[in-house]
């Protein structure tokens, strides 16, 4: 059998186990906040509107908008940039362009 046949195998058996309450499986919650002080996050970094946008791949007229309080950032926004306020390297080595 394949590494990856006996990992299936080993995920169903965990599942039957867990669905008889037999074992718990790990879990966790995440937690999208409603608002993020973009500014706070952008000055944390020293980075002008313009270097932040870039840096991370976003639309520079999104963050001014978002500064100014004539936008509020999506969900999806929201989840990126609480990862660039946490952990800013990671973004980066994620959207590193290999030349």
């Amino acid at each position: 059998m394949s590494r990856l046949g006996a990992e299936l195998l080993e995920s169903m058996r965990q599942i039957v186990a867990h669905e008889r309450g037999e074992i718990e499986l790990p879990s966790y919650e995440i937690e999208v906040p409603r608002r993020i002080d973009v500014a706070r996050v952008r000055a944390k970094l020293k980075l002008s509107q313009r270097q932040f946008a870039e840096r991370f791949g976003l639309d520079v007229t999104a963050v001014q908008a978002w500064e100014q309080g004539r936008r509020q950032p999506d969900r999806s926004a929201r989840v990126l940039l609480t990862i660039i306020d946490r952990e800013p390297e990671a973004v980066q080595r994620a959207l590193r362009h290999a030349a």
